[in-house]
């Protein structure tokens, strides 16, 4: 039996990178009372806050909650890991760090999609409002935000790995947030001294001290309250028990590409078929909640180096682990102060294109796995080029298989659905290679460990893309933005043809923009706020 109900004037349901920017932007005048709910626990793991402790928090089931797709046909039938964030600050407290936008054209193509507002023009203040540039503000970047963007930590390997780019014929660019992304360098972070600044900490850290911000955590909502075709509350479970929160504003859903339509599903707004398969009453037959899902997919290429300054090598060597703790304890730098993603390169896999299709990433390790049972390094000094494949074709679905709430929901891709999905990888992988022989990196290149040279032919290369390709983990589209019949949401979040309910996080997204996604999540936060006080205001 449900616990006696509170009343809030706005309640948001998810503490991710969205959801952090919501809370954060509805307390800040102290005029609402606002109930944030997070089904994780708070972000008081010391790994979560060191830059390459996310190695650590990768398969950690105490801030992951480590979901698992179902079988990929165009993989050989398999699945796929798909860490998420299940602590506050969400995958921004266990990501890589990256801060990246995307390009203006992915945000007026949004526009030209009926989601009128989201054109680059009108996103690019709440960018601009939520970051705290350490290069100062101009044009693209704005200072004296809550969300702190450092410079890189550079190293001799990422020197080379960025010149011998160059020296394959990729343009220098020293911001990729700036007036063009196409181009090779190192890449920004959300750190601060060279410590993980995750939306927990940039908008709960000083705010959860406001009398009129109630943070939960380890209060999963499992389900929205709905009356007369209006949200009016929240069940949510907790270690105690089972709760209710009442609502007289609006509830703002900020689950996840994952937990927002599985919220939604549940709470009778989706597929009627699906809802009544497992007994869900419909409320409203939905057929785009957990539709539309699609992600950047990537292959790697693994090369030995020729020198042990790795993060492999730190991890051969309980010695060098030490060193490397004293040493960022110490003076913050070193193989902990960064994640290991050094830099990468935006580039076109055919010029007719206007805008960049691939992204190479340029890691300072490699792995023979990464799984559900850990980061396992290969034993010896490597790193990898990974081919990022920015525009993939592919649609998948997410969707309950149980009513139960904490049960995990089916999870399918569709990777790789078009040719175009395989050349674009193809094109990446023979990049990839001619980066890796050009003169910059030669002094650190013993040999091509994987796929390996005997891999040359197109045929090959697509073989090795079934075996071995991955999710980037940039999952969006399940509650899409738009006026189309199946879109979930309008251009103010609203969720259609129900009243008081918005969805804030990347399963809004009308489709993936070219680069990382936290740093659009946060902007989706950033906007959603202010939706909704500007309504609020209007009332």
């Amino acid at each position: 039996m449900a616990g006696a109900a509170e009343t809030f004037d706005f309640i948001v349901t998810g503490a991710g990178s969205a959801g952090c920017a919501v809370a954060g932007r509805l307390s800040e005048s102290g005029k609402y009372r606002v109930l944030l709910l997070e089904a994780g626990g708070p972000d008081r793991n010391p790994w979560i806050h060191i830059p390459l402790g996310y190695t650590k928090t990768y398969t950690d089931p105490r801030v992951n909650w480590m979901f698992e797709t179902e079988p990929e046909a165009q993989l050989n039938g398999r699945t796929l890991y798909q860490p998420r964030g299940k602590v506050l600050g969400g995958t921004s407290s266990i990501n890589g760090m990256v801060y990246m936008r995307g390009t203006p054209s992915d945000y007026d193509n949004w526009r030209q999609r009926g989601c009128e507002g989201w054109d680059w023009e009108n996103v690019l203040p709440f960018f601009k409002k939520a970051e705290n540039q350490e290069r100062g503000a101009d044009e693209y970047h704005g200072d004296g935000g809550p969300l702190n963007v450092s410079n890189p930590v550079r190293c001799p390997l990422g020197d080379a790995m960025v010149q011998a780019a160059i020296q394959a014929g990729i343009p220098a660019n020293d911001d990729f947030n700036g007036p063009r992304q196409e181009g090779a360098g190192y890449y920004q972070t959300t750190t601060s001294s060279r410590r993980r600044w995750s939306a927990a900490r940039a908008y709960l850290r000083d705010a959860r001290r406001r009398p009129n911000l109630n943070v939960a955590t380890k209060a999963h909502a499992t389900r929205v309250l709905i009356e007369n075709g209006r949200a009016v509350g929240v069940e949510y479970r907790t270690p105690q028990g089972l709760f209710t929160a009442r609502c007289r504003g609006e509830i703002v859903v900020s689950g996840g590409v994952y937990g927002s339509p599985q919220l939604l599903q549940l709470s009778g707004l989706g597929p009627a078929d699906l809802l009544q398969q497992h007994g869900v009453p419909v409320v409203r037959d939905m057929p785009g909640v957990g539709a539309h899902l699609h992600d950047h997919f990537n292959t790697y290429l693994v090369f030995r180096c020729s020198q042990p300054i790795t993060i492999n090598d730190l991890a051969m060597s309980g010695m060098r682990k030490l060193t490397a703790g004293v040493q960022y304890a110490l003076t913050r730098s070193g193989h902990l102060s960064n994640a290991g993603i050094y830099a990468g390169a935006f580039v076109r896999s055919d010029p007719r294109l206007e805008q960049p299709d691939l992204q190479i990433n340029m890691f300072g390790w490699s792995a023979l796995e990464r799984l559900r049972t850990g980061i396992k390094p290969h034993p010896f000094s490597a790193f990898t080029l990974s081919p990022v494949h920015l525009r993939p074709e592919g649609r998948g679905t997410v969707r309950i298989k149980s009513p139960d709430p904490l049960a995990p929901p089916a999870i399918q891709f569709n990777f790789l659905a078009s040719d175009y999905d395989f050349q674009a990888l193809i094109y990446g992988t023979r990049l990839s290679r001619k980066i890796a022989a050009q003169p910059a990196l030669k002094p650190f290149v013993v040999e091509e460990v994987l796929p390996g040279p005997a891999v040359q032919t197109d045929d090959d290369i697509i073989e090795e893309i079934r075996v071995r390709g991955v999710s980037n983990l940039h999952p969006v589209g399940t509650c899409r933005m738009g006026r189309e019949t199946d879109a979930v949401v309008d251009p103010r979040l609203k969720v259609h043809g129900i009243e008081g309910l918005r969805v804030a996080d990347a399963s809004i997204m009308p489709q993936v923009p070219g680069g990382n996604t936290n740093a659009p999540s946060i902007m989706i936060g950033e906007k959603c706020a202010a939706m909704v006080l500007e309504d609020s205001r209007a009332a």
